[in-house]
């Protein structure tokens, strides 16, 4: 993966002003010490800013800039001066068309988590490049069907959209029409894969690499009874690589202290990624019953689990993006790099660059990339330390770690050969 990438993704995860159970900017990504990567790329980066400190929004955040594409976009690098929440969400073009959209997966815009990560690169490339963007939402929410998606995406084009970026594997159907549709438009599929289609690039992510290290950090740290609640009913891909990633960091790190640990396993309440009374009061059942960390692995499914947390003196462990200014439950996150992924691939569609990732072609990053990791800067961790992070995260870099990235749908995590993991499949 190039050099450039993989600076995009170590700078837009980057924090400056960070504290245990702190309160701020809830996008602020910090993964320390992203690693190296390959260097055999030319490209040339940005240099980070001095400080993360950024420039206020316009009033109307009006893009009126020229919006043709004979000029080369700023480098994604740049994307780290700027704070997404001070870009507005929605802004009003001078032609009434929309160039950069964005197509949501199930739950909120705001989930705090992979939507709001996703498109707070996606305003963020548009902002700092002067093009008008606009997000669109399927209809009928998380009931929504493949022509709901579809209808997004037609509306997104037909709006005037060069590139749309669609979020979640379950665009793909709906994503392979609209691209067929409207060849001349670019597609970006967050989480997605290959389609063999010129205009679609599909990205995804080594899950299983950050689901892993938040276990092994967590069982570090001295937890022996530990939580899973995923999304997506126990079918999404991403979400099953972060649990078999989790339980498989736990298991690891269980068997070099010599001790066993038990984890409450589930993808009950959580299959449209939202938060429910239900979810709380089976996440609240667990933490009284000795659950001391759960891992809150689905979008919005976050503020039910840390409610009961904070009510039951219980830790969390978040997903996607640092959640630790959402709550002072969280001990850690599982990060991965959505917003500068994004950013990354539509700044190929404008330099003409869109091919090299496109077609057969896709796009997996990982730790290698910058693209995985934990967020030691705000981390709330007393045992395991930076240095044995960082030890770990190389070990992954240079191969001689290698996890498995599985697909374990439903309960097949409970039937796995794990030797210090005692899986209770709820």
């Amino acid at each position: 993966m190039k050099k450039l990438l993989a600076l995009a993704l170590a700078l837009v995860m980057m924090l400056g002003l960070a504290a245990c159970g702190g309160s701020g900017n809830a996008n602020s990504n910090a993964n320390a010490a992203a690693p190296a990567a390959d260097a055999g790329s030319s490209s040339a980066a940005a240099p980070a800013p001095a400080n993360n400190t950024a420039p206020a929004a316009p009033a109307d955040n009006d893009a009126s800039a020229d919006n043709s594409e004979s000029a080369a976009p700023a480098d994604v690098g740049a994307a780290a001066s700027y704070d997404p929440d001070s870009i507005n969400d929605t802004m009003t073009s001078d032609d009434g068309k929309y160039e950069i959209a964005f197509v949501t997966d199930v739950g909120q815009l705001k989930d705090k988590s992979f939507n709001q990560s996703t498109y707070d690169g996606v305003k963020t490339y548009a902002y700092i490049n002067g093009k008008s963007y606009k997000y669109y939402q399927p209809a009928n929410g998380d009931q929504a069907t493949d022509d709901d998606r579809y209808d997004a995406m037609k509306a997104a084009c037909d709006g005037g959209a060069k590139v749309v970026v669609c979020a979640g594997f379950m665009q793909g159907g709906a994503l392979e029409r609209a691209a067929q549709d409207y060849p001349d438009v670019d597609f970006v599929f967050i989480d997605g894969w290959s389609m063999g289609l010129d205009n679609v690039a599909g990205i995804a992510f080594k899950e299983q690499e950050c689901g892993y290290f938040a276990g092994y950090a967590i069982v570090k740290e001295g937890f022996e009874k530990l939580g899973f609640m995923g999304g997506g009913g126990g079918t999404n891909p991403a979400c099953c690589r972060y649990g078999w990633g989790y339980v498989q960091g736990a298991n690891a790190a269980a068997a070099e202290m010599g001790k066993t640990v038990d984890i409450n396993f589930s993808w009950q309440y959580g299959a449209s990624f939202s938060a429910s009374a239900e979810l709380q009061s089976m996440a609240a059942g667990w933490y009284n019953n000795g659950t001391e960390v759960i891992f809150a692995c689905g979008g919005s499914m976050f503020q039910s689990i840390a409610a009961a947390a904070s009510a039951n003196d219980g830790l969390v462990i978040g997903v996607d993006v640092d959640q630790s200014y959402e709550s002072d439950t969280v001990i850690t996150s599982a990060l991965k790099g959505v917003d500068a992924a994004a950013m990354w691939a539509i700044a190929k569609s404008y330099d003409g660059s869109f091919n090299e990732i496109s077609g057969n072609s896709s796009a997996s990053l990982g730790a290698s990339d910058g693209a995985t990791g934990l967020p030691v800067a705000t981390w709330c961790m007393d045992n395991y330390t930076v240095a044995e992070y960082e030890q770990l995260l190389a070990s992954v870099v240079s191969g001689s770690l290698s996890i498995d990235d599985s697909v374990l749908e439903n309960d097949a995590v409970a039937s796995q050969n794990l030797t210090n993991v005692n899986i209770n499949y709820v």
